[in-house]
């Protein structure tokens, strides 16, 4: 299945091509973006390969996760005409990127643990309490908002004082962001606890469009925004110290990780079977969150072939 990957996906007679690390758009001059999903896997600010079907999977779990969720609030979607492919609003992109968390988690600069085991209580406008342990459940979940940063630059933790003092967004903006984040969050996780999934902390992009109204972007929910864990595995593993069971999606970077310094050597090839067994988790983390059997899309020569001619109706 490695050859049935979609690697690339620049269509000349679709318009106003961008090219991001892993999606790549079209603005098409109606205000419709096309946005398609590829199957690279990006880590180490490079493409290290591609992954059979992850660009479907992603598209398909947010897909599930928008139509789940759209009595909460609006979002970017209009059509998807392919596996891969959806047709969407265009939006001014709001500078805040809203994360939520139900649990002490995580390993990067701007999560809680990290922080809390530097010993800071108070953060993002929010105290919590001496004594908690790795992974525990918080007492409610929380927003933990960062700047949005372009052209690869670094997240940085905000407050909700920071937001308003910057005018990075009016009161009301943040009250209605705030409002459908935390009941987008409790939505995900009460269904993801009916798959027997813990949904720990997730992160949501919002827009504004032509009207000014709030919009959610981007995707939701899926395991490459989202920390989720298998619930059975839980109590026994926080007993222990341990972390929860999860999706562990990482093999490739970890692999390239151990072998090189990859921000300044080349990257060692890397093997079929590393490749295969990470797509056999995103496959796995589509059915687990969706309760659905994943059907890859094998129509047409490659997948770019399928991908251009189910756009056909979108070229100039």
């Amino acid at each position: 299945m490695i050859s049935r990957t979609l690697t690339d996906a620049f269509i000349p007679e679709l318009p106003s091509h961008y090219k991001g690390k892993v999606r790549e758009n079209y603005d098409l001059p109606d205000g419709r973006r096309i946005i398609i999903a590829t199957d690279r896997l990006s880590a180490f600010d490079i493409i290290l390969t591609s992954i059979p079907f992850k660009g479907q999977v992603l598209t398909q779990t947010a897909r599930y996760w928008f139509e789940e969720t759209k009595d909460i609030c609006p979002n970017h979607v209009l059509a998807y005409p392919d596996p891969n492919v959806v047709i969407a609003k265009r939006l001014d992109i709001l500078p805040v990127e809203i994360v939520v968390r139900g649990y002490l988690a995580g390993t990067t600069g701007t999560s809680i643990l990290t922080k809390y085991k530097k010993g800071e209580r108070e953060m993002y406008g929010v105290r919590l309490p001496d004594g908690m342990r790795d992974n525990q459940k918080l007492p409610e979940a929380i927003i933990t908002p960062t700047t949005k940063a372009f052209d690869g630059g670094h997240d940085e933790p905000l407050s909700e004082a920071e937001i308003l003092s910057k005018k990075l967004l009016t009161e009301e903006q943040w009250r209605t962001l705030s409002r459908y984040a935390l009941a987008l969050f409790a939505r995900g996780q009460k269904l993801a606890g009916e798959r027997g999934l813990i949904l720990a902390d997730t992160k949501y992009e919002f827009g504004i469009d032509s009207q000014g109204e709030i919009i959610l972007a981007d995707e939701i929910h899926t395991p490459d925004s989202s920390r989720y864990w298998i619930a059975a595995s839980y109590e026994k593993n926080f007993a222990a110290g341990e972390r929860p069971e999860s999706f562990d999606k990482d093999f490739v970077r970890a692999w390239v990780a151990a072998r090189c310094d990859p921000y300044k050597d080349p990257i060692p090839e890397i093997p079929a079977a590393l490749i295969e067994q990470t797509s056999q988790v995103y496959i796995r983390a589509y059915e687990m969150i969706t309760g659905k059997t994943f059907a890859p899309d094998l129509s047409g020569a490659t997948p770019l072939d399928r991908v251009r001619e189910n756009l056909r109706p979108y070229f100039s």
